[in-house]
């Protein structure tokens, strides 16, 4: 018998949504959301044991919703004073998650494969959650290799040298220059004020504006994913929420630039950091090169606020997005994975 056909897969595991991109064609993403059925009940109505994404939203009150994965890593693994069974809860999600990915990517072929993966992280993961991730992997995937996340856009972009990458999830914000080399700690940071923290910022402003609304978190999500937008030309954002059980409308328009912004001046800092350690003869040509990447770049004129704050505070500055946001970080885990030699696989194998 022959060797198994090898099926290459880039994969970003994120907060809010995990992303896959293989060389079979496949690439789809699903918000990062496992629901379990709560009793005999649900179970009856869900007809599985376990269900992902949207479907998981549609039926989270007969469900236990669960998002495994929190500030980009495995939920609880950054925290010491922790119940080791919902720490190893949160890990069987992660897998379920991790699983239901790699089904989507093989489909319905016949043929048994060899999956390769690279799978990103933010920017400054620690080992320890690095190794979480590989333990997850174990059975599902059959080698594996971590990287960081910013670095992954970059690769698949083929921006190698003289770029900084600013990669906004919904856990983290993680920046990294290229220098033409696989970048180290010193060329990394992350931020752990991403688009989570936008939500909370945005209802805090909202429950203080508007005290009788009735609204979730997850409402709130749902409203700036639609919406979002920083930019003062931008349309108002007026939705329909109940109000002591009546549908009213109510505009949004300045909470939201409020929230969208709170994570500006945190990131032009980061920016500066890198730029001013990096080596002096090479820093014009990385100024003008600042790049946006992942879900929270979507936000309408972030990289023009980004782009002014930096001229304003810093005296330079040009940001631009990249075209596919979303898929950025797989479709350079794809590219590395293809393009990994073979020796490096054999060193990285983890059966």
């Amino acid at each position: 018998m022959g060797e198994l056909k090898v099926l290459n897969v880039g994969i970003d595991l994120g907060t809010s949504r995990s992303v896959i991109a293989c060389d079979n064609g496949v690439r789809t993403f699903v918000p990062s959301y496992v629901g379990y059925p709560k009793d005999m009940v649900s179970r009856k109505l869900i007809g599985r044991e376990v269900v992902f994404g949207d479907e998981a939203l549609r039926h989270r009150l007969a469900l236990d919703v669960r998002r495994p994965f929190e500030k980009g890593m495995i939920k609880y693994s950054n925290m010491q004073d922790v119940n080791p069974t919902e720490f190893e809860a949160y890990k069987k999600v992660s897998r379920d998650l991790l699983k239901h990915l790699i089904e989507l990517a093989k489909g319905d072929g016949p043929d048994p494969v060899s999956v390769r993966a690279v799978l990103g992280a933010p920017a400054l993961a620690s080992t320890q959650n690095k190794k979480l991730l590989v333990e997850i992997a174990r059975g599902i995937i059959d080698d594996v290799l971590i990287t960081s996340e910013p670095f992954a856009v970059a690769y698949g972009l083929g921006i190698l040298s003289n770029a900084l990458i600013v990669d906004i999830g919904a856990g983290t914000v993680d920046l990294c220059r290229m220098q033409g080399a696989i970048p180290g700690e010193d060329d990394q940071i992350t931020i752990a004020r991403a688009g989570d923290y936008i939500d909370e910022v945005f209802m805090r402003e909202i429950k203080l504006r508007h005290p009788d609304v009735d609204i979730t978190l997850n409402m709130v999500k749902q409203i700036k994913e639609n919406n979002s937008t920083i930019s003062e030309k931008g349309e108002g954002v007026l939705v329909s929420l109940p109000i002591k059980g009546k549908p009213t409308p109510v505009d949004l328009t300045e909470e939201l630039r409020t929230a969208c912004r709170v994570i500006v001046p945190e990131v032009v800092e980061g920016i500066r950091t890198l730029i001013a350690s990096f080596d002096p003869e090479f820093q014009d040509v990385m100024k003008e090169n600042v790049i946006l990447a992942g879900g929270g770049s979507q936000i309408g004129g972030l990289a023009r606020e980004i782009e002014k704050f930096m001229q304003e505070n810093l005296g330079y500055g040009k940001v631009t997005r990249v075209e596919e946001p979303l898929y950025a970080g797989a479709n350079g885990g794809l590219m590395l994975c293809k393009d990994m030699p073979p020796e490096y696989w054999e060193e990285l194998r983890i059966r």
